[in-house]
């Protein structure tokens, strides 16, 4: 789908919807103790706050007021469901996920902590969760409206503190605890050569057993815990709801990024851009905000509960993020009898008692399984150490001015791992990875590994060794979680990526302009071809058949170009094809018969390399045969769903975003859901829209942010659906459509421009 308007007319489109709701600007004023001095939360046509404060201090203080004036409920259930204080409101039922999250808190010392941020980081988050606390303290007293989800789970807000903050580490996103174990599982029965099958590794890299694993013994539910202590909280007010999906593969989060060198650009300054993509939610996981006071000047966007921004830009660098795949945990198998340190903690559920929980540590990391015959299963993970809080040291790069103070703030980054794309007012414009990175005495981090001193970490690597690249001779840098070593680089950080889908397709667009805009990078976000789709074509080449499903079929996706949109009748096909047909087929093509209920999901890449017979897995007689039954099988299921007549189908029919709060509220679901809307994309094109197994929209971009860098008032961005998490804001689904259609809002720096886009000035003084 294109983008609909050029943005001058975009603006005019969006603003007079707007203007019916505030024909003049709102202003009000406000007391507010614990503020030191007069400051005002600009709100803008789409819902951005801009904070403007006498201090840092007074700015971190009324971003989480506004903050938590737009999505109290979702930020409250955030640090909840990471304190494990879950059933101290919603009951006895979630005593259970309390004590999982409370296993994946930080327990080293705090000092600790808060040393490796910067020398201010304590002090702003004290006045961030400050902020927070005077929203309630107003909702309290009946100054402001307590947000509905409250009062339909009989719960209340609870007050922070700084600390808990950066306790919280269940929310990093670190790899590659699940891979080790699906691929133990795999193994157990299974043979070795099909791997490149589930998940192809990169670099080229011969996979062997840890001396004294049994990959028979890694139990089916061993990471229950887990699960539990990372998963969000969806729940109907009782009774906790899991996804059906969970284990899909494709289920990886992802993003894309680029930047452009005033050489290659059409403004003569750098471009970037970057949309970084999670699972998808009402209100989304993240928030746009800009803070201005003396010494802090920020635009951009980060996770609500936390202050400042995680990516976007201060006066004189922009920055840009995607997960760089280092694998950063790793199941530890303890034997039976070994060492371990229990702690008991009390869970207070509502309507009073409370329950005992014992948690368990080893040397090793928190144990999060223990077996029938006593053995026990650890996590180690780089979260345990100091540092390595979620998002956090992004706060080193606020006041970063050039790629020597970046590359600076780079060095403190500990999770999650991460390309970090840069560039600054001066033309430069840089990548390089970051975060921890363990430094294995053995393995290769791919499969579980015993206890002991083969297999311990020696520590983390030094930052310095991280690769990195500045001012490249092309032009241009793009990331989007595929592999991207530098070629001779030797350091094992790890194995699995994202499929090449992606950066292909950013490759194929950027090189074939020779002047890059920031029209062609707004289009480029939402760009729907897929590499992947034309390589599954490609194998269909000289491919017939005597069948009239698999003949029409073949007929179909052969004149395809790869385009996954909404109104493709070949995409729908596709995608049926993909997520119904060919998986299945392929295990029992190759895995034997034990073994396939372990064996897992392929991956769309490795099946794809399979076809291709990059692998040598697929004999040649074998390999027709099975493309025209799952042709066939895939067509039939497409007029099942779709209808008889192929012209009809449309992959948005199936394929649509339909957001649906974590907490279904009796009598009120069409006012807090949003959507449905058809969508272009799936998960394998750079406009990112992984579906679900029934072919809803499961993750992909909610932000997407275009930086002039240098000439930040042409810069744009998109959130979705909205910035408020209330239902009865304008802001709750204004921005909806206009993601979904692919397009940007204006994200306004200069005063000038804010105030020219204002729709409410809140004014506060100290109460």
């Amino acid at each position: 789908m294109k983008r609909l308007l050029p943005l001058l007319l975009l603006t005019a489109f969006i603003a007079p919807a707007h203007a019916e709701i505030a024909p003049a600007v709102r202003q009000e004023s406000r007391a507010l103790p614990g503020l030191a001095a007069s400051g005002s939360i600009i709100i803008d046509h789409w819902g951005i706050p801009h904070i403007r404060a006498a201090s840092p201090r007074d700015a971190f203080f009324l971003q989480g007021y506004a903050v938590a004036r737009d999505r109290l409920w979702q930020i409250d259930l955030w640090r909840k469901r990471g304190l494990g204080r879950l059933a101290a409101s919603f009951g006895p039922e979630f005593v259970t996920q309390d004590r999982a999250s409370r296993l994946l808190l930080y327990r080293g010392d705090l000092a600790a902590e808060w040393a490796n941020y910067p020398a201010e980081a304590r002090d702003w988050t004290v006045a961030f969760t400050a902020g927070i606390n005077a929203f309630v303290a107003d909702t309290r007293a009946g100054r402001q409206p307590l947000p509905v989800e409250f009062s339909a789970t009989g719960s209340v807000p609870e007050l922070w503190s700084a600390d808990d903050v950066v306790r919280i580490r269940s929310n990093a996103l670190a790899s590659n605890l699940a891979s080790e174990v699906a691929r133990a599982r795999a193994l157990c029965g299974g043979d070795v050569k099909l791997e490149p099958l589930r998940r192809p590794l990169s670099p080229a890299h011969k996979l062997t057993l840890p001396k004294g694993l049994d990959p028979c013994r890694i139990p089916p539910d061993v990471l229950s815990n887990y699960d539990l202590g990372t998963a969000g909280v969806v729940f109907d007010g009782k009774q906790i709801i899991t996804l059906a999906d969970a284990a899909d593969p494709e289920r990886r989060d992802g993003s894309n990024n680029w930047v452009i060198a005033p050489g290659r650009s059409a403004t003569g300054r750098p471009i970037l851009a970057g949309d970084p993509h999670r699972e998808h939610s009402v209100p989304s996981l993240r928030y746009i905000s800009h803070l201005e006071a003396p010494g802090l000047n920020i635009a951009g966007a980060g996770e609500p509960a936390l202050p400042g921004i995680s990516f976007g830009h201060n006066n004189d660098i922009g920055w840009a993020l995607t997960i760089f795949y280092t694998d950063q945990q790793d199941l530890v198998v303890l034997p039976p009898g070994a060492k371990v340190a229990s702690i008991t903690e009390t869970v207070p559920v509502a309507g009073g008692g409370e329950r005992r929980v014992t948690l368990e540590y080893s040397d090793d990391g928190p144990v999060i399984h223990t077996a029938p015959d006593g053995t026990r299963f650890a996590l180690r993970a780089t979260w345990t150490r100091p540092g390595a809080s979620a998002y956090f040291n992004a706060a080193w790069a606020w006041r970063a001015t050039d790629w020597t103070s970046f590359m600076a703030a780079r060095d403190h980054w500990g999770a999650p791992p991460l390309n970090l794309l840069f560039a600054d007012r001066r033309g430069d414009i840089g990548w390089t990875a970051a975060g921890f990175a363990p430094d294995r005495a053995g393995g290769d981090g791919l499969l579980p590994v015993p206890a002991g001193d083969a297999y311990r970490w020696r520590g983390l690597r030094q930052p310095a060794v991280l690769p990195q690249l500045f001012n490249p001779a092309s032009g241009w840098i793009a990331t989007a979680n595929a592999q991207n070593l530098p070629t001779g680089y030797t350091i094992p950080l790890g194995f699995e990526w994202a499929d090449r889908s992606r950066i292909t397709r950013i490759e194929e667009v950027i090189t074939s302009k020779p002047r890059f805009s920031l029209t062609d990078a707004m289009d480029l976000q939402a760009d729907v071809t897929s590499p992947l789709a034309r390589r599954f074509v490609a194998v269909l080449a000289g491919l017939a058949s005597d069948d009239p499903a698999e003949a029409a079929a073949i007929t179909l996706l052969r004149s395809w170009d790869g385009r996954v949109g909404a109104e493709s009748p070949a995409a729908a096909l596709y995608e049926v094809w993909l997520r119904r047909h060919l998986p299945d087929a392929m295990v029992a093509a190759l895995v034997a018969p034990a073994a396939r209920a372990d064996f897992g999901r392929p991956t769309p890449e490795g099946i794809v390399d399979t076809l291709e017979g990059r692998n040598d897995l697929l004999a040649a007689a074998a390999r027709a045969p099975l493309l025209r039954a799952t042709l066939g099988a895939a067509w039939r299921e497409a007029q099942t769903r779709l209808g008889p007549d192929a012209t009809l189908w449309r992959w948005g029919t199936l394929h649509s975003a339909d957001f649906v709060p974590a907490l279904t509220i009796a009598g009120r679901e069409a006012e807090r859901r949003v959507g449905p809307l058809p969508l272009d994309g799936d998960g394998s094109t750079v406009m990112a829209a992984t579906p679900r197994a029934d072919f809803r929209l499961n993750a992909g971009a909610s932000v997407r942010m275009v930086l002039d860098v240098g000439a930040w008032d042409n810069s744009v961005i998109i959130n979705t659906p909205g910035q408020s998490g209330n239902a009865a804001s304008a802001h709750y689904r204004d921005l909806f459509p206009l993601w979904a259609a692919g397009q940007h809002i204006p994200f306004r720096w200069s005063r000038d421009a804010v105030d020219a886009a204002a729709e409410r000035v809140i004014n506060m003084v100290p109460g």
